[in-house]
């Protein structure tokens, strides 16, 4: 069994393939029974509508056994370690499914004992499921990703660091970033991001709109408060005030054939307005069905 943890961890052959595969399963081809007497745990200590169902709904389609953990529903609640655990849970389960607010550190730990694969369905760092949603919604939206140019306008969130190492394992793939000072990405990621892409420097990160040169294929904007999360200044809003996606944002960004992507849950009105959420350009509802195909590919791949 293998884990996906963190895209750090892919090769962009794997990272393609990945995509394809889910690209595929998003088409009119049946799924193959291919996990068909596996069983998969879905842990999920923080809420979710979209990603907590899509991997539920992509293992059963695929054949697998499913069974669910709430916050505070294992022994890791009264004290058991985490290394424990996942021995125990190697013994029953073929892959783990987790949602934390911790880091990818602890998804590693329960990793390590080699029965178990484990899969990050969202971490306080990272995002990697989504990013592939989100490079299949793309994929199957142009055909090919190189030369194509993703703007992302909002918070440096897990969501923005997925889609930032998935770009960087894209050869040709562009994305630049637009957050509000204080809320990008860490420094730190872009050593690793120039790593991964050999040099290429395909994703950029800016203050402000007027750095990025336009047509776009794609904008893209997420939840400004990760997970619900409360930001330590109470007067974070305002710092935001600029960075909604609007008609006027995306107008000014389009050409021809350029879609607008919210990973969802969107607060309306605050990140993202009805007209754009909601209008002819918007992929977000086709892309949260990707969420679907991506778990499924995912699932797939740690079972080869």
């Amino acid at each position: 069994m293998r884990n996906l943890i963190s895209l750090t961890d892919v090769t962009a052959a794997e990272l393609d393939a990945l995509v394809r595969r889910a690209v595929r399963f998003g088409g009119t081809e049946p799924a193959g029974q291919v996990l068909t007497g596996c069983a998969v745990g879905i842990l999920f200590n923080k809420p979710s509508t979209r990603t907590r169902t899509s991997f539920w709904a992509g293992a059963t389609r695929l054949g697998a056994n499913v069974i669910t953990f709430g916050p505070g529903e294992l022994q890791l609640n009264t004290g058991e370690t985490i290394e424990d655990t996942a021995r125990v849970l190697g013994e029953y389960l073929d892959a783990l499914v987790i949602r934390t607010n911790g880091d990818v550190q602890e998804m590693r730990r329960l990793g390590r004992g080699g029965k178990l694969a484990v899969v990050n369905a969202l971490s306080w760092d990272e995002h990697p499921t989504q990013a592939i949603a989100d490079l299949a919604m793309l994929t199957e939206e142009f055909g090919e990703l190189g030369g194509r140019h993703l703007l992302y306008a909002g918070e440096g969130n897990s969501t923005a660091a997925a889609l930032a190492l998935a770009t960087a394992l894209t050869p040709g793939f562009r994305l630049s970033l637009v957050c509000p000072p204080g809320y990008g990405l860490p420094k730190q990621l872009f050593d690793t991001l120039s790593e991964l892409s050999g040099g290429r420097h395909q994703v950029t990160q800016h203050e402000g709109f007027d750095e990025v040169t336009g047509p776009v294929d794609a904008l893209y904007t997420s939840r400004w408060q990760t997970m619900g999360v409360p930001k330590s200044d109470p007067n974070w809003l305002w710092a935001f005030k600029d960075y909604r996606v609007d008609v006027a944002l995306l107008e000014r960004f389009s050409g021809p054939h350029t879609v607008f992507l919210h990973d969802l849950p969107a607060v309306r009105g605050q990140d993202v307005d009805d007209a754009v959420l909601d209008g002819p350009s918007s992929r977000a509802w086709r892309q949260s069905h990707h969420k679907m195909t991506a778990a499924m590919a995912v699932l797939e791949w740690c079972a080869a």
